[in-house]
């Protein structure tokens, strides 16, 4: 259902507010660059600190700009049962196109208890497609393949967002789930090779700054051209590695900004960039000819 290079978009902030008309920008961007679906509110978009008001209003914003030229997946996760259900079927509420849910944080549930989770949240929202998201440096647990079989089974979920950076997984995920489940690449640098294991394609950080290219290596991949799938994702390493110099996201943003895209504002606990990581960024940058 949902394939290609989707963009983990930033929130663009100004004097702490949401920058409605960089954000209108951005979207604009990303569908005239070919980005194949539109992901906001995720770890990427610094969710954690934005209001459920600004929640609402960033994902309402992004539906309408976008008007069905492609794909809004809504980040809706939670690691409260009950505030991920309200939150996925606001999205629904709103007309995005989907959910994508990060596995529950901090609490570390067993895997029986990640399994009820989204259980819940998809009978809750019926019908609206959900895609859950495995980053087990994050949220502190893995979603075993076993679990992501089991949850292939339920009609409203989709897919997976996969970043425990092991490709072992990803292909234990596909003897467990056939092709009841798209896997999208959480990583960057591994996109060829989940798609050339049978991945749908990418929600991308490096997308931010590079949409084209991005959605070129996820167009290659979708029409099995592995050669230049595979010289697209070695010629992006370089790239991708700078924009994960820090925590993300302070680099994607931070280039956002050079590029004159939204300005480098982020909110706190995350802060602006080291100088000389912000140097190095910005020779990578023009190394590209994105500045």
């Amino acid at each position: 259902m949902f394939s290609g290079s989707l963009v983990a978009l930033v929130t663009p902030f100004k004097n702490n507010a949401v920058d409605e008309q960089r954000l209108v920008d951005l979207v604009e961007w990303h569908i005239k660059s070919g980005t194949h679906g539109i992901v906001p509110c995720g770890t990427t978009g610094e969710s954690a600190t934005l209001s459920h008001q600004e929640h609402t209003r960033v994902v309402k914003l992004v539906v309408e700009v976008a008007k069905k030229r492609v794909p809004v997946v809504a980040g809706t996760g939670s690691n409260s049962t009950a505030e991920a259900i309200q939150m996925t079927c606001e999205a629904q509420e709103i007309g995005a196109d989907g959910a994508l849910m990060i596995s529950p944080y901090y609490n570390r549930p067993p895997q029986e208890g990640i399994y009820q989770h989204y259980k819940a949240v998809a009978e809750a929202a019926q019908g609206f497609p959900i895609v859950f998201y495995n980053i087990p440096s994050r949220t502190g647990s893995n979603i075993l393949p076993e679990t992501m079989a089991r949850l292939s089974q339920i009609e409203n979920i989709v897919g997976v967002k996969e970043a425990s950076g092991s490709v072992d997984q990803v292909i234990d995920i596909r003897l467990a789930c056939g092709d009841n489940l798209a896997i999208l690449s959480g990583e960057d640098t591994l996109t060829f090779s989940m798609m050339a294991l049978g991945g749908a394609g990418v929600i991308s950080t490096a997308a931010n700054v590079a949409p084209k290219a991005m959605a070129e290596l996820a167009n290659a991949g979708l029409n099995k051209e592995w050669d230049k799938a595979s010289a697209l994702q070695l010629s992006l390493v370089p790239l991708i590695r700078a924009l994960f110099i820090e925590t993300n996201p302070i680099p994607a943003k931070t280039a956002l900004a050079l590029m004159g895209m939204c300005e480098a504002e982020l909110r706190q606990p995350l802060a602006p960039m080291a100088a000389a990581n912000k140097e190095k960024l910005k020779a990578m940058l023009k190394k590209y000819e994105l500045i």
